[in-house]
């Protein structure tokens, strides 16, 4: 069997507790702890969860990107340079800081929103680009159905290909994000490029994951073997299962971050304080700016 046919096992399991991060806000981190510290080119995956007057009100970034996609409620985006924005359920947003962004992101509605944030590392002759979004409404969002008309699954291709869909969503960092409900009982096969870095996140539902049939549930995060280019999915008997699939290029190259700022070496972010704290090279517009989004709770 050739590695592009052989499919992947699961070679960890991490439950993901609750946290607190931001402004009150409530996090399940699947990446960026001490279980798990990065798997590149990904730094960060929070499940978040928010209510007035939580949330993430006026921070910086630098070095990355982000992709906030939202399940539940609705999430608002401002930045320094007069972006503005609101995400519901499905919608998606995929910001790349680059050289610099500052930016709020709060609760647009009363009840309990809920979502997911998954950060990207840049490579480094891309880390000082300008910054740059894409946005897409659930319904824009490319669908696959692999048992076809007969419904049983439905995957949503965020990034990247599957089951012979392409998402049109541009990426720097070669990525795979397709997020997947699957009816009781049913069983995919995802193909997953052999040199990529994976992860399955689990939503909601219960099943068997890999070749080697791992049981998993809710909140926990599996991360993949790098012994093929298939993986297999089944949902349990008696419950549908909704997951993520992410995967993605290693960059394989060094990493240096303080908070919100991921450079390449420690010289990097020494350069990337200086010019936030003077409001210089692509932070130039912080000086004076207060987002309304965040002073409104």
């Amino acid at each position: 069997m050739s590695a592009a046919t052989a499919f992947r096992s699961i070679a960890k399991v991490v439950a993901n507790r609750e946290m607190s991060e931001g402004m009150g806000a409530r996090v399940r981190r699947s990446i960026g702890t001490a279980e798990v510290r990065r798997l590149d080119p990904f730094l960060l995956l929070d499940h978040f969860t928010i209510r007035p007057p939580a949330g993430f009100p006026d921070h910086p970034h630098r070095g990355f990107e982000t992709v906030t996609y939202v399940l539940k409620g609705a999430v608002e985006h401002e930045d320094f340079a007069g972006h503005r924005g609101r995400i519901g359920p499905g919608d998606l947003q995929w910001m790349t800081a680059g050289r610099g962004i500052v930016h709020a992101e709060m609760p647009a509605v009363q009840e309990e929103s809920v979502g997911l944030q998954l950060w990207i590392n840049l490579p480094a002759d891309q880390k000082m680009c300008e910054p740059a979004y894409q946005e897409m409404l659930d319904a824009e969002v490319p669908r696959a159905s692999p048992f076809g008309e007969d419904g049983g699954a439905e995957v949503k291709v965020i990034a990247g290909e599957q089951f012979g869909v392409h998402s049109r969503v541009r990426t720097r960092t070669p990525i795979l994000y397709v997020d997947v409900k699957l009816d009781a009982g049913k069983e995919l096969v995802h193909t997953i490029p052999e040199s990529y870095n994976g992860l399955v996140y689990v939503l909601d539902g219960k099943g068997e994951f890999g070749s080697k049939g791992t049981q998993s549930t809710r909140y926990h995060t599996l991360l993949l073997s790098h012994d093929g280019g298939r993986m297999q999915v089944k949902a349990a008997d008696d419950t549908p299962l909704h997951y993520l699939l992410i995967a993605g290029e290693p960059l394989n190259e060094p990493v240096a971050q303080y908070g919100p700022f991921v450079m390449s070496d420690e010289e990097g972010i020494a350069t990337t304080m200086l010019d936030y704290q003077t409001n210089s090279n692509g932070f130039e517009r912080a000086r004076k700016w207060r987002s309304g989004i965040a002073d409104r709770h």
